[in-house]
Formats: structure tokens, C-alpha cells, sequence
């Protein structure tokens, strides 16, 4: 386990360097060395550290106060107990290829977290990045407390206020980018000539009219399941929230043209609509791009149908019953909507084919 290795200076001064390096399943669990004048007294150490390392808890007491910052994310990612997100868990992995997660954690100040934002920015929008100091400000948060990794939340508060000013972080934009019926049109008939040609390939044409009348999520969408549709609602499993990842199980209300939809449907299988939440973008966004529809994404067709209830003259509460949103305060900002009526009405797309 250890070993003495003998060093001769250029003035020829001869040290020796006792090392311990100590592997568990095939990688490094341990390393330490210390440097002596004399042989006799490397040996008499590395005895000494070896029983010590030997011991019940003895590796864990020599970890405390060398923990780095990746040593924290592992803990973090490892001991949760919430339901972490695709995008959380590939932000924390990402975060230790940085330079910022080989340092101890005592060691890491302000200006540190500040170096990381700035190398963040490198390729990223400020939106971008304010989420991976989010998603980081969550393991100084508990680390400390939980852990004993001496990780400094304070640092980390200050260093965020600092890029903020800096404008290395923002918040997100609010999207207010809407589609047209002839854009929608459009991806209508496409989604038509690619449903006759392979009758297996996902029902845009019923998701996309679904995702607008529903006003549901690509990915709540994707969890639909026949056993938890009741006449005139709909439960949505693990519904969004900013505080949780899972367990949010919410009863919605849906209007006619969704329930339609959702009759329309062959029952094959516990989900209503047979595709992952990934295959739903992937050929909205694929689609948009080959018929030139420029800066729509799926989700903005919840954000189409919440301002479709709300020109209707549905008020702030009946809107909530509908798209699930806990905080009405969050649905203010569509009680600005100037046209009234349901633009809808008339559309050929509004009946299920």
C-alpha cells in the first residue's frame, strides 16, 4: 500500500517522499504523501498512517476538509432522494469537467464561481447559464450541513449577485411567439401525407390540435393514461413545478375539442398517445424547420391555447382549472390580450379526422 521513494535535488540534498495510495474497486480511493529528511523517519510515518487508514472510519477522517467540489456533486447526485431531471443531472456532470471541481471546497470563493460563469458564457445565452449556477447553488445549499463539505453558500449568493450585474447570468425571456393558422395549417397537412405514409408513425395530427386545446406539455402529454381520464377531466401525473420533480399529480379539466380528441384515440396500450415526449419535438421540430416555420417550439402551443381561454373571456381561475397552474399570478401576464372571440371557431383542424 505505501511506498518510499528517495529524491536527490540538483544540489544534491536526498529527501524521501512516503507515499500511500490505496485502490477500491479498480480506482484510487486514497492518496496522501509527506515528505522526511531521513528513511527512518518516512518509514516510522507511513506505519503509523497505514494502521491509521487501517482503522474503522479512518479513510472517511482523512477525506474531511480535502473534499472537492466534485466530491460534492457526487454526494449530491448520489444521496438525493427527489426525483432528479434529465437536464439538472447532465448540468451537474458537465460542471465537473471545470477546473472549479478538482478545488477543496473550503478553498472555493466568490471569484472562483464568478471564473466558472465567465467560462460558462463561452457559447451559452445568460439564461443558460443562470441555470447551471441554479442547479450548482443546490449543492452549496445542503452540502455543508448535510456533509460537513465545508462549501460556502454565501460565497456562492455573492458570486451570483456579482454576475448578474456582470450580465454573465439572466432571467429566462418570457416566449410570447404564438403560431398562425396557415402555420399551422401547414403542419397540419404535412403531419397528414406522413401519417398515410407510415400509418405507425406518431398522431401529430392529434397532437398538436391536442397540445393547443389542452394546453398540456409535451411531456405531460406523453404520460396521459386511459385509467385516469373521467368525464371532463383528466389526472397529469407529475405535472411540472419549479420546487419538485415528481408526485405533482394534478386533476385538470378538459374542454370539448381535447375530450374529442382523447375519443378519438384507438385505446392500445395505458398511454392515450403513443410516443415519448422526445419523439413529439423531434418532429415538430423537424417539421417546422423543412416547411420554413421559423422560432416555434412545441411548448408554445400551450402558451397559444392558455391566451386562446383567456380571449374567450375565461377568467383567471377557470384558465387554472384547465392548464394547472398553481400560482395565478403566472397567468397575469395574458390578461393583457387584446383580441376576443375564438379565432378556432372555424377551423377545419378543430374536429378530429
Amino acid at each position: 500500500m505505501g511506498t518510499i521513494v528517495e529524491r536527490r535535488s540538483r544540489a544534491g540534498k536526498i529527501t524521501y517522499s512516503a507515499q500511500i495510495s490505496i485502490m477500491r474497486a479498480g480506482t484510487i480511493a486514497h492518496r496522501e504523501s509527506k515528505t522526511f529528511r531521513d528513511r527512518k523517519m518516512a518509514t516510522g510515518w507511513l506505519e503509523k498512517r497505514e494502521a491509521e487508514l487501517a482503522k474503522p472510519g479512518g479513510m472517511a477522517a482523512a477525506k474531511i476538509g480535502k473534499e472537492t467540489l466534485e466530491d460534492a456533486i457526487n454526494k449530491y447526485v448520489a444521496t438525493s432522494r427527489k426525483e432528479m431531471g434529465k437536464t439538472k443531472a447532465q448540468v451537474l456532470e458537465a460542471l465537473k469537467t471545470y477546473p472549479i471541481a478538482k478545488k477543496r471546497c473550503p478553498d472555493i470563493k466568490s471569484q472562483d464561481i464568478v471564473e466558472l460563469a465567465e467560462a460558462l458564457s463561452e457559447g451559452r445565452q445568460p439564461q443558460t447559464v443562470a441555470n447551471y449556477l441554479s442547479h450548482l447553488q443546490a449543492v452549496f445549499a445542503v452540502a455543508k450541513h448535510a456533509w460537513g463539505m465545508d462549501l460556502d453558500a454565501e460565497a456562492m449568493a455573492g458570486a451570483a449577485k456579482v454576475a448578474k450585474r456582470l450580465g454573465l447570468i439572466s432571467k429566462s425571456a418570457s416566449r410570447d411567439r404564438r403560431p398562425t393558422l396557415a402555420e399551422l395549417d401547414k403542419l397540419m397537412n404535412h403531419f397528414g401525407v406522413v401519417s398515410n405514409r407510415r400509418p405507425d408513425s406518431i398522431p401529430m395530427q392529434k397532437i398538436i390540435p391536442f397540445a393547443i386545446f389542452s394546453t398540456r406539455r409535451q411531456d405531460e402529454i406523453s404520460r396521459l393514461a386511459w385509467a385516469d381520464l373521467e368525464k371532463g377531466r383528466i389526472m397529469v401525473r407529475d405535472m411540472k413545478h419549479p420546487g419538485e420533480k415528481a408526485g405533482n399529480d394534478t386533476w385538470c379539466d378538459l374542454v370539448p375539442e381535447a375530450e374529442a380528441i382523447i375519443a378519438s384515440m384507438p385505446k392500445v396500450g395505458k398511454e392515450i398517445f403513443p410516443a415519448s415526449a422526445d419523439a413529439m419535438s423531434a418532429a415538430f421540430t423537424r417539421a417546422c424547420k423543412l416547411l420554413g416555420i421559423e422560432d416555434l417550439h412545441f411548448h408554445d402551443l400551450r402558451h397559444e391555447g392558455v391566451s386562446r381561454l383567456f380571449e374567450m373571456n375565461w377568467t383567471i381561475p377557470h384558465v387554472a382549472t384547465v392548464s394547472g397552474h398553481r400560482s395565478w399570478s403566472s397567468l397575469k401576464r395574458y390578461t393583457s390580450i387584446r383580441q376576443t372571440g375564438d379565432k378556432y371557431a372555424n377551423w377545419k383542424w378543430k374536429e378530429p379526422t
